[in-house]
């Protein structure tokens, strides 16, 4: 695989987290009577919010694992439970912070229960969790699993809606598994995690070949023409299953038309990285600083949402939201020239989480060598 960053990913999450701060701050400044705008807007972009996210994340989690696979075969002081550890390290301390991130609006609703909340970063952390024994699955397997997952959610939903808010058992399952099921539950979004690990392993063996010629030979072949026929494939098939109510959001059309968007929109930016702008550091920078920061932006946009509450109209919503974006990206290209990963949380949450890997396996080299001492003696 490239050592260097995929500017596609970077692209593509930039895309996800630009719309999610959009989508939020829209819905926070318009005024009530505008709220249809919304409600419009989210319909049109959706795609590529939560969904996306949890798709891109699938891709970039599948892209580390292969390369720490890589790196533990020719590592001597690297191994497969060093590789296991950071990676639950790291899905622990996301987990944490997405808890810990719901614990105002638990606090603001006066409702306890809403710590256990669909936002899209708890749905990250269990979709992490849940992913781990799947990694080293087949393509085939994961993707039938993820289509069973989806098969799941449509008898579930219909089977346990009806016990909302009760204290029984299947009431309390209704809010483990879904409870404000306009946010992002598990079994709707971890599909989009799932099929973006396909789509990483399928990308890291195109790209693993010596000849660089060859290379963009069987990664156009073997990975771009495919995905972009079957992005388009399930974009129609999405459409076809519910129209004109296709997008009507966690519906099974609206999952199979986003999962086609998310397919196809990755697979054009690769496209573009590697076979038609030959360089593109220049048109993706601003969308990296979304990207590089994600989790920080995601973590401190929030403050926002005092700053023109219910405020305004069809008109200044535009250049507001527009003039945020634009601010956004501004700071945070003055954090990264000024802090660099000093400034992103998920980099310090990967360097955490890789610093008490390392305690953690001298401390088990050290058992694992005194115990061979003692039978020795």
């Amino acid at each position: 695989m490239k050592n260097q960053r995929l500017k596609s990913i970077d692209i593509f999450r930039g895309l996800c987290m630009s719309w999610m701060v959009l989508n939020h701050v829209i819905a926070w400044w318009l005024k009530n009577e505008f709220h249809f705008l919304h409600g419009i807007t989210v319909r049109i972009l959706d795609p590529i919010g939560a969904s996306g996210f949890l798709f891109i994340a699938g891709i970039s989690a599948m892209l580390s694992h292969r390369r720490n696979l890589v790196k533990a075969k020719t590592s001597e002081e690297y191994n497969s439970r060093m590789i296991k550890n950071t990676y639950f390290f790291r899905t622990f301390f996301i987990f944490i912070i997405a808890i810990f991130y719901n614990i105002p609006t638990a606090i603001a609703l006066f409702n306890p229960s809403y710590i256990w909340t669909w936002f899209v970063l708890l749905t990250v952390a269990v979709s992490l969790f849940i992913a781990w024994p799947l990694l080293r699955t087949s393509k085939i397997f994961r993707i039938f699993f993820g289509i069973g997952i989806i098969i799941l959610h449509e008898f579930l939903v219909v089977i346990l809606t009806p016990f909302k808010g009760e204290m029984n058992i299947l009431g309390i399952l209704y809010h483990f598994i879904y409870h404000d099921i306009n946010q992002d539950p598990i079994l709707v979004f971890f599909p989009f995690f799932l099929f973006g690990t396909v789509i990483g392993d399928l990308l890291f063996d195109s790209y693993m070949r010596d000849n660089h010629i060859n290379n963009k030979k069987i990664l156009k072949n073997n990975f771009v023409i495919p995905t972009i026929i079957s992005g388009i494939s399930l974009i129609v098939v999405g459409i076809l299953l519910k129209f004109p109510n296709f997008i009507d959001r966690i519906s099974l059309s609206w999952v199979i038309y986003s999962l086609g968007i998310d397919i196809l929109l990755f697979s054009i930016l690769l496209l573009f990285e590697e076979f038609i702008i030959s360089d593109t550091k220049n048109s993706y920078k601003f969308l990296f600083y979304y990207s590089y920061y994600s989790l920080t932006i995601y973590l401190a946009h929030n403050i926002l949402y005092f700053l023109f509450l219910k405020q305004l109209n069809l008109i200044t919503i535009w250049f507001s939201a527009i003039g945020t974006f634009i601010f956004l990206g501004l700071l945070f290209r003055f954090v990264y020239k000024k802090w660099g990963a000093r400034g992103s949380v998920k980099v310090q949450i990967s360097r955490l989480s890789l610093g008490l890997t390392r305690r953690l396996e001298e401390r088990l080299k050290n058992r694992e060598k005194l115990r061979l001492n003692e039978r020795k003696d």
